[in-house]
């Protein structure tokens, strides 16, 4: 993982190599920290672990954006502290654990398996997460994940997105939906709504400014119609061969 880099005031962004994967950190008082999606290797988590504690800062809570692999991970080095993710993220978690480590183990192996996906549902009604410091608002849908959990921080205007508004992926859905074209949208235009954001965090990618969360949402609707149509893309996105396989596998299933 690169150094931490701060991207909002008490916003700090690491970007792991592999897959561009990103780990949030946003400051809270006394020293304390909330970690969203520590990532992704066990190397990047112990470089994780070593760049806060240099910083003078401990993990008081973890988010978890939604249940993938690459999103439900955690060294002891962190610490011993809560690990929250929206209800339908953590049930889906604990009863897919079992996937969830082959997963870790196949691509990213040698993390701490014990930890893997232990998460702690949200309170039931509550609309941000439960920690002291700055006010982190949970925006939950199921547009690429059951259950995913974005978070905003009205404070600085971060949008932390999880899997999407991401500059180098597609829309990715959720193909096990009842409605994995409208479950994204949904979900899309709940983060397109937010007022204020002037930071985005995508799960993969590289932060962006107020116009390119702009940008990125009008080029994921754009992305979306496409398929809606059941028409080729000629989204810039599809740069890589497993990106090439998504986006033709969720063609299919859309033209049925």
């Amino acid at each position: 993982m690169d150094k931490l880099a701060e991207v909002a005031a008490g916003v700090l962004v690491g970007t792991s190599e592999l897959y561009l994967t990103t780990t949030t950190v946003v400051a809270g008082p006394d020293g304390s920290c909330l970690v969203i999606d520590p990532a992704i290797t066990p190397a990047d988590l112990a470089d994780l672990a070593a760049g806060l504690a240099g910083r003078g800062v401990r993990p008081a809570a973890g988010w978890s954006t939604h249940p993938h692999w690459d999103h439900v991970l955690w060294s002891r080095q962190l610490g011993d502290v809560p690990r929250f993710a929206a209800p339908r993220a953590a049930a889906t978690a604990a009863a897919e654990r079992d996937d969830l480590i082959s997963a870790a183990e196949e691509s990213a192996p040698g993390h701490d398996i014990d930890l893997i996906g232990r998460l702690t549902a949200l309170p039931p009604g509550a609309t941000a997460l439960p920690w002291d410091g700055p006010d982190a608002l949970a925006v939950i849908h199921d547009a690429h994940a059951p259950g995913h959990g974005a978070v905003f921080l009205p404070a600085t205007g971060t949008l932390i997105a999880g899997d999407m508004c991401s500059d180098i992926e597609i829309p990715l859905l959720d193909l096990a939906a009842p409605d994995p074209l409208g479950g994204y949208r949904a979900g899309l235009e709940r983060l397109a709504a937010l007022t204020g954001v002037r930071q985005v965090i995508p799960g993969h990618g590289h932060a962006g400014d107020a116009a390119e969360f702009r940008r990125r949402v009008a080029a994921d609707r754009r992305y979306l119609d496409d398929l809606d149509h059941g028409a080729p893309s000629g989204d810039p996105r599809l740069t890589q061969d497993w990106l090439r396989a998504e986006h033709d596998r969720q063609l299919r299933h859309v033209r049925g």
